[in-house]
C-alpha cells in the first residue's frame, strides 16, 4: 500500500513519512512494519502492514478535496448535539479517531461554533487546537502550499 518516502495520515497524529519498511520477528513469527515520522513531532510510529488499514492509516487526500473540506467548514450547524461536555468530546474523539479529514473538519467547525456560544473545557479547547492543526497540516500538504497560508484561509471560513 505505501512505499518508503510517503507522506501518510494516521489518525489522531496527523501526517507523516514512511521512513522504512521492516520486518521484526515477534512471538516467532515475522511481521512487516511500516515505520512512519510523524511530521509534526518526529514522533516514531511502527504500524503492522496488514493492520495499516485498519487503523486508518491512509494517503493525504488530493488536492480537489479540499473545496469539500472548506464547505463542511462552511456550514454551521453542529454534527454532535450532546449537552455534556463529557459526552461531546467522547464523540469528538471517535470523529477524530476515524481519521478521515471530513470528520475532522465537523470537529473543527462544531467545536469553533460552540466557542461562540459558550466557554469551552479545556478538553474541548486542546482538541479544538489539535483538530485545527491536523486539518491545517494536511490541507497544506495536499495543496503544496505554506501553513500559515491554509490557517489564514481556514480561520477566515470559521469567522
Amino acid at each position: 500500500m505505501f512505499k518508503v518516502g510517503d507522506l501518510a495520515v494516521y489518525p489522531a497524529h496527523g501526517v507523516g513519512k514512511i521512513e522504512a519498511i521492516e520486518t521484526k520477528s515477534i512471538g516467532g513469527h515475522s511481521q512487516d512494519f511500516y515505520i512512519m515520522r510523524i511530521l509534526e513531532n518526529d514522533m516514531k510510529i511502527m504500524i503492522p502492514v496488514q493492520n495499516a488499514q485498519m487503523v486508518g492509516l491512509r494517503r493525504i487526500i488530493e488536492v480537489e478535496e479540499v473545496h469539500r473540506v472548506y464547505e463542511i467548514l462552511r456550514r454551521r450547524e453542529i454534527s454532535v448535539n450532546s449537552s455534556t461536555w463529557n459526552r461531546r468530546y467522547r464523540e469528538y474523539m471517535e470523529k477524530i479517531k476515524t481519521g478521515s479529514i471530513y470528520e475532522l473538519a465537523e470537529v473543527l467547525r462544531d467545536l469553533t461554533v460552540l466557542q461562540n456560544d459558550k466557554e469551552l473545557s479545556f478538553g474541548e479547547r486542546k482538541m479544538l487546537e489539535t483538530a485545527r492543526a491536523l486539518l491545517v497540516t494536511e490541507v497544506a500538504m495536499a495543496r503544496g502550499a505554506q501553513e500559515s497560508q491554509i490557517a489564514c484561509e481556514i480561520d477566515e471560513i470559521l469567522r
